[in-house]
């Protein structure tokens, strides 16, 4: 993806569409096809786990989560790595436009049409552009709560949108959803306590490292203290008692759906296992999932179990 692509200046419309009515536009065929296939490329050209994702999806839905993916990894991209919030503030516009039913950038185009299709309320979309703009003025967070409110706009959207796609609107089966994907965020942020140091954020509650004795300073110097192990170790349970109660979810949902959630509650529940087997020394090395880990998730997933 060229940086062209990214820049507000060419999201705006070229004269000859501003001059026009404000009718939506009409999309061939061909130039929807080639703004699916926009965002797929660039799906599969980023993190292997979402491609790995992508096609446990129906086939039929793969575009449309691509599109999703699309969306919210240009935002992302905004937001991390460029700190600009002036580029959220375009990318918002068009996310306006798209619902106004008059896309212009490819990704738009693509999600105007899986929006249309599924029905997906504009909320989801707007809620993740709120967690990236406090990315780029990160502060920390002082509780627990704290935390899980950035994960409500941060990761729970993403959940809600699947849920969108496969036809479920309900608030139960929102609710449990919210818990495998803020469970699964936590797991992330706990797995990597260390790369995010070297980021200068910390996403480690204020009044969690009060409590078990842990400054900021702890964290600089890298050791696994007894302090910072009790401190991992109860943040740990935490997150799988999330996970745990979210992946009843896969019990409410049909067959397409029910293994994509095993795969994705088993798969936080094992990092969370990881980490306990570095003895939740997180700065050694990064916990990871190996061979074996990723055979169990998928055999327990394809017989219907979480792997717990």
């Amino acid at each position: 993806m060229s940086r062209a692509s990214t820049d507000p200046a060419s999201l705006v419309a070229p004269p000859a569409a501003r001059a026009g009515s404000s009718a939506a536009k009409a999309h061939s065929d061909a130039e929807l096809a080639e703004a699916y296939a926009y965002c797929t490329r660039l799906a599969r050209s980023h993190y292997e786990n979402f491609t790995i994702a992508s096609w446990l999806m129906p086939r039929e839905m793969r575009p449309h989560m691509h599109a999703i993916y699309a969306y919210a990894r240009m935002a992302d991209d905004f937001a991390d790595e460029e700190h600009d919030l002036a580029k959220l503030d375009a990318w918002e516009h068009e996310l306006d436009l798209c619902y106004a039913g008059n896309p212009r950038h490819p990704v738009f185009v693509a999600l105007a049409a899986t929006v249309r299709r599924y029905d997906i309320p504009r909320e989801p979309f707007a809620d993740l552009l709120i967690a990236f703009r406090s990315d780029v003025n990160f502060r920390g967070f002082d509780t627990l709560d704290d935390l899980l409110g950035y994960a409500r706009y941060s990761a729970n959207p993403v959940g809600r949108l699947v849920l969108y796609l496969f036809g479920y609107r309900d608030p139960e089966r929102q609710y449990l959803s919210d818990l495998v994907c803020s469970g699964l965020q936590l797991a992330n942020f706990w797995q990597d306590v260390a790369v995010d140091l070297g980021k200068n954020r910390i996403y480690l509650p204020r009044a969690d490292l009060a409590r078990f004795g842990v400054t900021p300073g702890d964290l600089a110097r890298r050791t696994a203290t007894p302090a910072f192990v009790d401190l991992m170790r109860y943040e740990v349970e935490v997150a799988r008692a999330m996970l745990r109660e979210g992946a009843q979810l896969n019990r409410l949902v049909d067959r397409r759906l029910r293994r994509d959630i095993l795969m994705f509650a088993g798969g936080g529940l094992a990092i969370l296992r990881a980490i306990e087997r570095a003895g939740c020394d997180v700065f050694q090395s990064r916990p990871k999932l190996n061979k074996l880990d990723y055979l169990r998730l998928g055999l327990n997933a394809a017989l219907g179990r979480l792997c717990v």
